[in-house]
Parts: C-alpha cells; structure tokens; sequence
C-alpha cells in the first residue's frame, strides 16, 4: 500500500470515527440508499457549538482542575476558583450561544460565491 494510501485510509477513518460521534449525539442522521450520506438531523439554528464539541470531545468544555489530587492550598482553590471556573463558564455559555447557522452564515459571507462548492461524501 503506498504512502498515500495509508494516509487517506487514515482520513477516511477518522472522518468514520467523527461521523459515529455525531450520529450518536443525534446531531447527524444517516440516509441509506444510492443517494445516501448523513445531514444533520435538526435545523442548523438548533445546533448549538457546544453540542458540536461535546459530542466530539466531552473534556474540551469540561471542568478543568488545576493541580495535582495531593494539593489543597489555599493559592490552588483562588486560583481555580477566580480563574478556570469563570473561563470555563465563560466557554460553555459562549459555544452555546453560537450556533451552526451562524458558522455557515459566516463563512458564506466571507467567501467570494464563485468560490464556494459543496462537498459530497
């Protein structure tokens, strides 16, 4: 198998892999037959980036601790509190405020029409 090969075989399984997360999460429904493939299974104004990431990667938008399990100091609880959980919060509501319509409608409009194209898988 050449080299080029075994890195789409990678790509395809990887795309495999991020299309079994999203179908689990519900976010994407398969269609069987000859024209078949995956569209998103609620409207793109329902789908929210966090839903997107958390499907994908439970732990991105997940609590963050700050120091190893043997640390109690008072600096790492200040520390965590005033700093990881407020980013935190501060990610999640951000990612649920924006939704997958709102990525497509910003990406539509910073392309020129000439140069946008649909990908079939």
């Amino acid at each position: 198998m050449s080299s080029i090969s075994k890195r789409q075989n990678i790509s395809v399984k990887y795309l495999e892999q991020i299309l079994v997360a999203l179908r689990q999460a519900y976010l994407i429904r398969g269609i069987k037959g000859f024209k078949g493939g995956y569209v998103i299974a609620r409207p793109a104004s329902q789908i929210t980036f966090q839903e997107i990431i958390d499907a994908l990667d439970i732990t991105v938008l997940g609590d963050v601790d700050a120091g190893g399990a043997d640390d109690n100091s008072l600096l790492k609880a200040t520390v965590q509190e005033c700093l990881w959980d407020q980013m935190t919060a501060y990610l999640r509501k951000f990612c649920a405020g924006v939704t997958l319509q709102d990525m497509i409608e910003r990406y539509r409009s910073s392309i020129p029409p000439e140069e946008s194209f649909m990908y079939y898988i």
